[in-house]
């Protein structure tokens, strides 16, 4: 350092270097982030002749500051060293970040130089960016060349032909590479380079790298593939297709490998939609049946979930003849996870068949997996009702969907009883007014005296939500009365269910309803005896405060009854009611 320099300009490196030194890691944590600070405080000139050398010298640390390192250079750093024509210079430390033992931090280097990337010219990319990946992709060290395999995308289309040339064949070294996490990058990123690659180039080029990578020995490495099995295709014309990748395709449905076939059936519809309908129906057809009866649950259940966007490519026929089969066999499959998964999928058929079709082949699946053993079977098949109502109506499902209902609502995990209140206003909509009222009204009022307090919330939001759906008048006639009955109960919790409720619907009513059914009541919890409820009241007249305050009949509620009530309970012996209280009162006053 320039000998010369004053105190204050040696300040902020010489308070970095020591943080930096600490035996707190917390501390050297904060110096890295306060880098971009310091490169400011330093100016360009010195940012660059300084503080880039001096953090490329402070590479041995815990992983924990490196990650942080490598994420702060490739924030923009460049702007803080004199801008793009500089950026080249950030590679130095980010190649050192590159070849680190830990995982994290390598993903992260690599992430920081494809943002430094997309600022380098072509000349700053083919002087200081190709060697970089040269010496990545060739390091002695297996770390440096797993990395240099996420770095070849981002600059392939920025080098000459000649370059292009160069970097598909060092790809193609690391897809023979004998270590399998180098040959796993590789699968990993063949995607994202093939994207960028010249037509004539897919066929030559990356068809044998992934076909090399797609019959590794080690599975990790095949079920990467299959990505870019969606890519390549996407890119060859079906022509093709047909004749250099079927054998391949049908090679990962396949696999001896579960996971692979999991994988396969996990994108099962992103394949479809780059091979084409023709190909789908001609071949892909027979391939994707076989997942659907395959042995293992998590590839039936991956395959269960594609069933609507794979049937979008078949025809009525096709779909009635080769998936309504299995989607019958899945119905009754022994394991709940892959009826549960064809439960949350099976009624997007019912648009792709019609009215009659899906009277005939699935109300009667629809049926049975509403009374499946298994809640979440259950529960995915009401939540996604709305598609067959569209179809078919509801009239055809109420009887049976009534009882499954009323079950779940009594099931005895309170995170089913509250998946299913959230459904109801849904199926609300569905069932109509009349029917709700006859055989769920009482249902959603139970609800309230839940045990369990994340219930009752949620039954009070409910109750909102079907405001929303029927309107005031339903409210005022059929939700109201009931609530504030419960006002007066000798148990707590149900005076407390009360004015939380209100405070929840109120917003949905009219100040009519306020103020000939709701504020008497409420006003008087104002004086409960436990504290949690009077507090919960004024937080309740702050809401009632804020949302009638504007209107002129509201502004004269406010003004006659809710005040006063507050300026009382201003005084109350709770602090915490006292708080409140006062908050409400501010509030309600400067509304009106």
């Amino acid at each position: 350092m320039d000998q010369g320099m004053s105190a204050e300009e040696i300040a902020p490196i010489a308070i970095l270097m020591d943080e930096l030194r600490s035996d707190d890691v917390q501390l050297r944590l904060n110096a890295i982030h306060s880098i971009p600070t310091i490169a400011l405080a330093l100016g360009p000139d010195r940012a660059r002749d300084e503080l880039i050398p001096f953090l490329q010298d402070s590479m041995d640390d815990e992983d924990e500051v490196l990650l942080a390192l490598a994420e702060e250079l490739g924030r923009g750093f460049e702007e803080y060293i004199g801008g793009k024509e500089y950026a080249h210079l950030l590679l130095v430390p980010l190649e050192t970040l590159s070849s680190t033992e830990e995982t994290l931090v390598r993903d992260k280097a690599a992430e920081s130089i494809t943002h430094i990337a997309d600022v380098l010219s072509q000349a700053q990319v083919e002087e200081h960016y190709i060697p970089l990946l040269k010496r990545l992709s060739s390091g002695e060290w297996f770390t440096s060349r797993t990395t240099s395999a996420a770095l070849y995308p981002a600059v392939y289309e920025k080098v000459s032909p000649q370059i292009q040339d160069d970097l598909r064949k060092a790809y193609a070294a690391l897809s023979s590479d004998d270590t399998p996490m180098v040959r796993r990058a590789a699968a990993k990123w063949l995607g994202e380079l093939v994207k960028r690659f010249s037509p004539q180039h897919v066929i030559s080029d990356a068809l044998p790298i992934y076909r090399r990578l797609q019959s590794d020995d080690q599975d990790s490495v095949r079920l990467l593939t299959v990505e870019d099995l969606i890519v390549l295709a996407g890119r060859m014309s079906p022509a093709d297709v047909k004749e250099q990748l079927l054998k391949q395709i049908s090679s990962s449905i396949t696999d001896k490998s579960w996971r692979v076939r999991y994988m396969a059936a996990s994108h099962f519809n992103e394949l479809a939609e780059a091979v084409g309908s023709d190909l789908v129906r001609s071949e892909l057809l027979n391939q994707y049946v076989a997942l659907l009866k395959d042995n293992e649950a998590e590839v039936r259940s991956a395959a269960s979930s594609q069933i609507p966007g794979f049937s979008k490519q078949l025809d009525k026929d096709s779909i009635i003849a080769r998936i309504v089969p299995c989607v019958q066999a899945l119905s009754q499959d022994t394991s709940q996870h892959v009826r549960s998964a064809l439960a949350k999928e099976i009624t997007g058929l019912a648009p792709l068949l019609g009215r009659e079709s899906t009277i005939e082949y699935l109300l009667p699946l629809f049926l049975t997996l509403l009374k499946d053993d298994f809640p979440e079977v259950r529960l995915n098949i009401i939540s996604k009702l709305e598609i067959v109502d569209s179809v078919i109506g509801i009239e055809l499902l109420s009887e049976n969907l009534l009882p499954a209902i009323i079950e779940l609502a009594e099931d005895k995990s309170w995170r089913v009883r509250q998946a299913i209140i959230e459904y109801i206003p849904l199926l609300a909509k569905q069932l109509g007014k009349s029917f709700f009222d006859e055989q769920l009204g009482n249902l959603c009022m139970s609800w309230l005296g839940d045990t369990v307090f994340s219930i009752r919330e949620s039954a009070t939001l409910n109750l909102k939500k079907l405001t929303d759906v029927f309107g005031v008048d339903w409210a005022r006639s059929s939700i109201v009365p009931k609530v504030m009955s419960m006002g007066q109960h000798p148990n707590y919790l149900f005076r407390m269910t009360t004015v939380q409720a209100i405070t929840t619907i109120s917003p949905s009513l009219d100040v009519d309803i306020i103020q000939t059914d709701i504020i008497d009541a409420l006003l008087q919890r104002a004086t409960d005896d436990i504290p949690n409820i009077r507090f919960n009241v004024a937080k309740s007249l702050e809401v009632l405060g804020a949302t009638f305050g504007s209107d002129p009949v509201g502004k004269t509620l406010v003004q006659q009854r809710i005040i006063p009530v507050l300026e009382q309970m201003r005084n109350d012996q709770d602090a915490d009611v006292r708080y409140f209280a006062s908050r409400a009162l501010q509030k309600a006053l400067a509304n009106i």
